[in-house]
């Protein structure tokens, strides 16, 4: 099993995404971004270097907000995702992916990989009456 730090990254209402490499698995599916924990690597940790690799930010402050198992068939993974609302750094693709800010209320306008469905679907219910 793979263990991957996701960060969700929101700001007024809005949620940074970043779209898969075509040559990535689940290429072509927008993410929340972050990436895969190195061994003995706390997730948080990973997120932190993640984020700053990935998008160019650091967060301030992380609070957990799920872990999520999900077998692709090909790929098993668990997910560990966290809130971030206070970042460093002015947010990029800096690996080149296309990245961008949308409004948590247009979240289900994006295609996902499977395993983040039930994470877009919260965020939804959480934030339509913030």
């Amino acid at each position: 099993m793979i263990d991957v730090a996701v960060g969700i990254v929101i700001k007024n209402k809005q949620v940074f995404l970043a779209k898969r490499s075509s040559k990535q698995h689940q290429g072509g599916l927008w993410e929340f971004p972050g990436g895969k924990c190195e061994p003995e690597e706390r997730p948080v940790d990973a997120l932190i270097r993640e984020l700053k690799e990935e998008v160019g930010i650091t967060p301030l402050q992380t609070t957990f907000f799920e872990s999520i198992v999900h077998d692709y068939g090909d790929k098993k993974v668990q997910l560990h995702f966290f809130l971030i609302e206070s970042f460093d750094g002015t947010e990029r693709g800096a690996e080149g992916q296309l990245t961008k800010w949308v409004p948590v209320s247009e979240l289900n306008n994006y295609s996902f990989p499977k395993a983040n469905v039930p994470i877009v679907a919260q965020l939804l219910e959480t934030y339509s009456d913030r």
